[in-house]
């Protein structure tokens, strides 16, 4: 069971609702919903029942629609049936899977008002249309979403703890970590990349220091995420596998914005937005929009045709470029090592898009065209990877945009970041460049480990 951040949103729900409200863990599939609810439920109450939708017995599915009407007899009957008996006020009830029973959800209203026990749900592909449209969603239930590991979460997993809080000082001080440490939280940050934050990818590797067992279980999530698309995706089963397919392609491409023409020749975004919607709700993937006039107030100004799609977790994103057969087996290993070419700034850009993901930040980019140096030449491209919101001490603590440029080689430039700056400057707090050399800071602009990217 490894530490994750989530557990600290748990404990925060349960202190301030004290049972006004429902909780519901929202997430990928096998991102780790249901260990985690069943610690929290072990370390935080004296009692729990749990109820697994995937496999309840159709007695236990009855009473939600027989004695609804009755909590009283409905309470009596659930802990009946599980040989339990909750203490009052200090127990937890678990509906796990609960889009596998869109009722149990829409009764949490009632148990929540009846205010007797606390109430986790947890579910996957919670939001998509076919789970949620006979039912009247519960306005008593708050949301945690659980995303893949993120690389302080490895570090722990990792008994690495001391390393975590090394980075976190180092990034609060601005005083670059000892080179010797650098480098080894440079090969871990690699190693995350490969591994990925899926729970049971990171227990492989815990468990056999190899690749081969975590690139196995990654294989498998891969197929269980395909098959999900094919059972779930209605009418737009198609085009959600056709976008995910292509993730990895799209990405390797110089500007790694999605072009829907690749897929069909004169597709648009209008075409393969349902698609999107799908992909995104069910957390396969993080989409990445256009801001077309960088100021706060983000997605005000947001171009939603204009998008990057980034696989959720970077490890899934390596299995999914590299399935080619068991010729293909080794590559996480041959990638460490520099021995297949790929595109490392695919990698970098995805795994500091979930990194701040994993930290609340939703995603936008901006890019925009300046003239040619000469007359007739063309338009020179400019794009900042990633706009971020943060407080700027030279404005009083007032909000500001700040720009995120990620680099995956040593060498190179900052002509984007630099134009921006000049662009947009009573806009613009810090800028941060995410790179893999150490950490220095130049006037307003701080240049940064790619592993502090979680401290964003």
């Amino acid at each position: 069971m490894f530490r994750r951040k989530a557990y600290e949103n748990l404990k925060e729900w349960k202190t301030l609702s004290r049972g006004t409200t429902a909780v519901l863990i929202e997430g990928a599939r096998r991102v780790g919903k249901t260990t985690l609810v069943k610690q929290f439920a072990a370390n935080e109450y004296k009692d729990s029942l749990y109820i697994d939708f995937s496999k309840a017995a159709p007695d236990v599915l009855r009473l939600f629609q027989e004695q609804r009407e009755d909590i009283d007899t409905f309470l009596r009957m659930l802990q009946l049936n599980y040989g339990k008996s909750l203490p009052v006020r200090d127990a937890v009830v678990i509906f796990d899977e609960v889009q596998r029973f869109p009722p149990a959800r829409e009764y949490i209203k009632h148990l929540v008002a009846d205010g007797r026990f606390d109430y986790i749900e947890t579910g996957s592909l919670i939001s998509i249309k076919k789970n949620v449209e006979d039912i009247v969603i519960p306005s008593e239930e708050d949301r945690i979403t659980l995303h893949p590991m993120d690389f302080e979460e490895y570090l722990w997993a990792m008994d690495g703890a001391v390393y975590a809080d090394a980075i976190r000082e180092a990034r609060s001080s601005l005083v670059a970590l000892p080179d010797g440490a650098h480098a080894k939280l440079s090969r871990l940050f690699n190693e995350y990349m490969l591994v990925g934050g899926m729970p049971q990818s990171v227990a492989s590797f815990l468990e056999e220091k190899s690749f081969e067992g975590c690139a196995r279980i990654k294989r498998r999530i891969l197929s269980l995420y395909l098959d999900d698309i094919a059972k779930f995706g209605d009418a737009h089963s198609r085009r959600a596998r056709a976008v995910f397919a292509a993730i990895p392609g799209q990405l390797s491409a110089a500007s790694k914005r999605f072009k829907f023409s690749s897929l069909e020749g004169n597709a648009r975004y209008e075409d393969y937005e349902p698609a999107l919607d799908w992909l995104s709700e069910a957390h396969l993937v993080n989409l990445c929009r256009l801001c077309t006039d960088p100021k706060v107030g983000l997605r005000m100004n947001e171009e939603v045709a204009s998008l990057k799609c980034y696989m959720a977790d970077t490890g899934l994103l390596v299995s999914h470029g590299f399935a080619d057969g068991p010729a293909s087996k080794g590559v996480h290993r041959d990638i460490q090592f520099g021995r297949v070419s790929v595109n490392k700034g695919m990698l970098a850009e995805n795994v500091v898009a979930q990194q701040l993901r994993a930290a609340g930040h939703e995603l936008f980019y901006h890019a925009w065209s300046e003239d040619g140096l000469t007359e007739g030449a063309r338009p020179r491209a400019r794009e900042v990877d990633f706009l971020t919101t943060q407080t700027y001490d030279n404005a009083g603590g007032k909000l500001r945009i700040t720009p995120v440029e990620v680099k995956s080689s040593k060498s190179y430039r900052t002509v984007s970041l630099d134009a921006f700056r000049d662009r947009f400057r009573k806009h613009v707090g810090k800028e941060i460049v995410l790179h893999p050399k150490q950490l220095a800071r130049e006037g307003e602009r701080e240049y940064l480990p790619l592993y502090m990217a979680f401290c964003l």
